[in-house]
């Protein structure tokens, strides 16, 4: 009985720890490179290896963050088609039936996901072309 409790104690003490950090990631960088992370690491009151592994730990959380805001943006489009093809008739004052409403709910699941990234990608083109759009002059930055 008392190795049960000591095996219990053990769990729960180690349980409670901060998982010890054992790997290493590193990279080589510039002389002026470590100087601006030093500047920005210092500026956040940081050690470069603090900042820099913060700054590794948020770029995990953010590919689940990206990942859910597509997703979150691929069923607001999904909204935006079920209301469209749905407040015309109701605007005429027609009444839907049932079978129409769950066509109209098939067709939604089945052309959001498709939908959301062609607005996607019309919005990347979109940018880039205002990105090509500005183009050195004399030194000078013009928008054309």
């Amino acid at each position: 009985m008392s190795a049960e409790i000591t095996e219990f104690a053990r769990v729960k003490k180690s349980s409670s720890r901060r998982p010890v950090r054992s790997r290493t990631v590193s990279t080589r960088v510039t002389e002026a490179e470590y100087i601006a992370l030093q500047e920005r690491a210092w500026s956040t009151g940081k050690t470069v290896c603090d900042w820099a592994r913060e700054c590794i730990t948020q770029q995990l959380g953010q590919g689940f963050q990206k990942g859910l805001d597509v997703h979150i943006f691929t069923e607001l489009v999904g909204i935006q088609l079920l209301l469209m093809n749905t407040l015309g008739p109701i605007a005429r004052g027609e009444r839907m039936a049932a079978e129409e409403v769950d066509v109209v709910f098939r067709e939604v699941q089945t052309r959001k996901a498709r939908k959301a990234q062609e607005l996607l990608n019309k919005r990347l083109a979109r940018e880039l072309e205002t990105r090509s759009g500005t183009q050195s002059h004399n030194g000078r930055t013009a928008i054309s």
